[in-house]
């Protein structure tokens, strides 16, 4: 007889139902999946990015396939926190999963005044603060290659919210655990990494760069090995719960995540290829505790040093 597998994930002062989550960018703002896939089995739907003012994003072309997986400049297309309040939230806070927002800006001030109107309205979970934004009062570099930044932009965040803080760490840094700390000394509930690496396509025929931005972010199966590696040196670096991300098609693949220390994970390119890849890694988590006798999905952190 196979054993009831507790597969909740707490983080802050909340509770996720699991810990399959769908990633910013891959899974609109929910309805567009509601068709293909029964909601209830995912753990948490992290939504586009919300910015202060609405984004056109990038010019065309903005995505193309590459070996194993893709590259994509979307420039952070979104309604506006706005319209994400007025014509969004009416429906995600129907849903049966957990609602985090995905908050990005240019300015530390933008985030702050995203945060402060979602702060107004009811149905969400918590926040996702994407750090991999240019900070363009500092010369343009992203937010989340300093350290120094990272903790003062949590650190007020922290302020404006109780709800869960989780910040989105980029791979493009000599080091990463030195982000996930601050993020964690700011008052981050939780860290999640990777958000996608830098790339480029070169059309050698035409002689011009694919991407109308030349470069773009790249994600899906190629990176899942630098996304483990990562995930399980912050692991080891942070005491708060990390979400593993990057070429998660599977359910082995998830798992190796979890192995390496993840509490959670999400899925992001796979959400293009099978809509049903949510509920088949869910699936697949629960079966292998079950075969291995885990009663906890925390239990598989502890399963390898």
């Amino acid at each position: 007889m196979g054993i009831n597998v507790d597969l909740s994930v707490k983080i802050g002062s909340k509770t996720l139902p699991n810990p399959v989550g769908v990633a910013s960018g891959t899974f609109g703002y929910g309805s567009e999946y509601e068709k293909l896939l029964d909601l209830s089995c995912v753990g948490a739907i992290f939504t586009k990015a919300v910015t202060l003012s609405p984004r056109g994003g990038n010019d065309m072309p903005r995505i193309i396939e590459t070996p194993s997986g893709m590259l994509n400049s979307i420039g952070l297309a979104n309604v506006g926190v706005d319209r994400f309040v007025s014509e969004k939230m009416p429906y995600l806070k129907t849903l049966p999963c957990a609602v985090v927002a995905n908050v990005a800006g240019s300015t530390e001030d933008e985030y702050h005044q995203v945060v402060q109107k979602l702060e107004a309205t009811d149905g969400l979970w918590g926040y996702e603060i994407n750090v991999s934004c240019p900070n363009v009062k500092e010369g343009g570099l992203a937010f989340g290659t300093d350290p120094k930044q990272v903790e003062r932009l949590t650190a007020s965040l922290r302020k404006q919210t109780a709800r869960p803080l989780i910040v989105k760490l980029t791979p493009n840094v000599t080091d990463i655990t030195a982000i996930a700390k601050a993020a964690q000394t700011g008052g981050a509930d939780a860290v999640s990494l990777i958000n996608t690496l830098v790339g480029m396509v070169i059309d050698v025929k035409n002689k011009k760069t694919v991407l109308a931005a030349k470069t773009g972010g790249l994600s899906g199966p190629a990176v899942r090995p630098v996304g483990v590696a990562l995930t399980y040196r912050v692991c080891r670096a942070v005491s708060i719960p990390v979400i593993g991300m990057g070429g998660i098609s599977n359910a082995d693949d998830a798992l190796q995540y979890m192995l390496a220390g993840a509490s959670a994970i999400q899925i992001g390119t796979a959400n293009f290829i099978d809509p049903q890849a949510p509920h088949k890694v869910l699936e697949g988590i629960r079966e292998y505790c079950e075969r291995n006798k885990i009663e906890t999905v925390g239990g598989l952190r502890s399963l390898i040093q």
